[in-house]
Parts: C-alpha cells; structure tokens; sequence
C-alpha cells in the first residue's frame, strides 16, 4: 500500500512532537513522607514489551514504533498483510535510525513479525512461558480480530470491539451546529471506529429535517426505527441491533422524549468508544457529559476528534474502551505503568512503629 507525501507528513509531524516531549519516563506522580527522613515516590515506568497487531495501514506502524521508543518500550509488531512491502521498507528505516543516531544495542527494540502464524507462535510462547514474554497485546482492526485475540491468549489485551458512537441532537441544539457536527460525525470517515453510527433525536428538536436532510444529501442511507420513521427521519426500517457498527455510509436513526432516555439508550447500546450530544443548553450538556459512560463523552464537537492525534498526543496506539490502565485514545501513557520507591534517611524497621499487619 502506497503512503502519500500528505500522510507522511502527517506522521512526521507526530513524531517530532513525540521526540521533543518530556521524557515520560521517571516522572514523579506522587510523593509522601511517611515518617521523618522515610519518603515514598509513585514515578511512571516503561512497560516492558508489548505486541501491537494492526491493521493494513502503513503510517500505523512509524506511529507505533515512536510511541514505544519514546515510553522506553520494545515493540513487536505485526501489520495487515496488504500494506507487507511498504511496513517492511518502513520498519528498515527505523532500524536504520535506531543504529545511526541512537544505540546500536537497541537494534531489537523494534521487530517486525510477517504472518498471522508468528502471531501464534508468540502468543502460544507467552502463555507457556514461567516469566512474561510480551506485557501487554493490542490489537488494532476489525471486531473479529480483537475479540480472536482476547480468547486466544491470557497476556492483558488492551483495545476496543465495536465502534458504535452516538451523536444526540437535543430540543435546544443549534441548526447550523447541529447540522455540521452530525454531516462530520458520519461522512467524513464513515469507516472509522470514531464515525457516528446512531442518531438520537430528541422529540422535539426542530433541526432534525435539516439534519437528515443533510445526510442525505451526502448519499447516507437512513434506517429508522417506527417512531423515526413516523416521523420521517428515515428511509427505510432498521433490521439491525441497536448495537450495530456500519462502517460505511448508513446509520441508525431513533427518536427519545428526553436527555435522560437518551443517555439510557447510549448507555444500553453504545460500545464504550465515542458518543456527543449537540445542545445549547449547559445543564443537559453537563447532564450528558457526566452520566454517559464512554470513553470519550463530546459537547458540541463531532465524534471524529476522538483520535490520538487531534487529542495532541502526537501519535496513537489506538482506542482503549475498557476502565483498567488507560482509556479512550491512547498515546505515550499506553505503554506506561508505575514503580513506588522508598528512601530512608536513616534506618525504618516496621517493628519500629505500631504494631500492624
């Protein structure tokens, strides 16, 4: 697969925001003197080695190897078998650049892994294995992948499913706003995991005809449940799940009588990933923001910044829709964790304190 000058740009970009970052590793996160001269410190830490399995997207891969490099990590990765010629002239040059201007005893730091078989082979290692090989796999791509992965082996998996996003239109929202975050939300990637797959109207949101009209306009086909329907704000019955991604230019479309239906259906059917509400209201704002349960909850902006890069942390290492270790858009942070270090002054016995367990 080909890489635009555009693209890589891009990418270069992210990666000298990476380098000229504070190095993230060692940074004091807390600190408590638990008793004269005796201090404790929380400071971040490199994870170790992690395996990142992602889809046929080259620029993926520079991204991947400058988060790891710059959490001090090691990396292995394994891209889509479509983008094999251009991840393997890429990986090369970071080799490359590891040996020239960095040292050349990191040479391994970056692998590059070229079958789903290798894939295998390493995972069915690590779960054989008495000490960890890999600390931590992500799999990037579609919902089969990630959820073949999460059974396939009992080393930690950080990633996301489904990318089913919701975007609320309440009663007080702007026409104009809402019309441009709702177009944005659907067509401006419909394929990404961060494109808006639900619509929710509120019962009487008068900018609801603009909305879908708009969709329309730009090819989206539009499946109502009855109540969408009768209302006509869709073109056809929906016949999928509510929880469902499309991933192209369709989307669901459903009426609710308030904000506190809504985030109970974003709640009941949304994946975790992105969901946004579009009002002018402050308190239903606030009431939406605070009571949905995602990873990334938006007021008045498309679901689409939900993304590493447009979050400003340079490059991403994908979406994290679980609550343990890190959630939503994952930079540098995805591939930290945390050491406690004690000092004394002196010499601490327990023994020279209360008595306790």
């Amino acid at each position: 697969l080909g890489l635009s000058s555009a693209k890589l740009e891009t990418v270069a970009k992210g990666v000298e925001a990476l380098a000229n970052a504070k190095d993230p590793v060692g940074q004091l996160l807390e600190k408590r003197e638990l008793s004269p001269g005796l201090i404790l410190e929380k400071r971040s830490a490199s994870l170790g080695v992690v395996l990142v399995i992602f889809e046929a997207r080259p620029e993926a891969l520079p991204q991947i190897a400058a988060l790891a490099l710059r959490a001090g990590c090691a990396v292995v990765m394994k891209g889509g078998s479509e983008a094999r010629l251009s991840n393997a002239v890429l990986h090369a040059t970071i080799k490359d650049a590891i040996t020239e201007f960095g040292n050349a005893d990191l040479d391994g730091a970056v692998s590059l892994l070229e079958g789903r078989a290798q894939v295998a082979q390493l995972l069915k290692a690590c779960d054989e294995a008495p000490t960890p090989l890999v600390d931590l796999v992500v799999p990037r791509g579609s919902n089969a992948l990630v959820k073949h992965v999460q059974n396939s082996t009992r080393v930690p998996v950080l990633g996301h499913a489904d990318g089913v996003c919701h975007v609320y239109v309440d009663k007080s929202a702007d026409a104009q706003k809402a019309v441009s975050i709702v177009v944005d939300s659907k067509c401006d990637y419909p394929a990404a995991c961060n494109a808006m797959e639900t619509l929710l109207f509120h019962e009487d949101a008068a900018c609801a005809k603009a909305c879908v009209d708009a969709l329309r306009a730009k090819g989206v086909e539009l499946l109502g449940t009855p109540r969408a329907l009768s209302k006509g704000l869709a073109d056809a019955p929906v016949t999928e799940p509510e929880r469902h991604e499309y991933g192209c230019l369709k989307c669901r479309v459903d009426v609710v009588d308030s904000v506190d239906a809504a985030v109970a259906h974003v709640n009941r059917h949304s994946s975790g990933h992105t969901d946004c509400v579009v009002s002018e209201d402050t308190s239903i704002a606030e009431r939406f923001l605070r009571q949905v349960d995602s990873a990334d909850v938006f007021h008045n902006a498309s679901t689409r910044f939900a993304d590493g890069f447009r979050f400003g942390l340079g490059a991403e290492l994908g979406i994290a829709t679980g609550r343990i270790h890190a959630r939503g858009p994952v930079g540098v942070a995805g591939f930290l964790t945390y050491k406690w270090l004690l000092r004394s002054a002196a010499s601490h016995a327990v023994a020279d304190f209360a008595s306790g367990v």
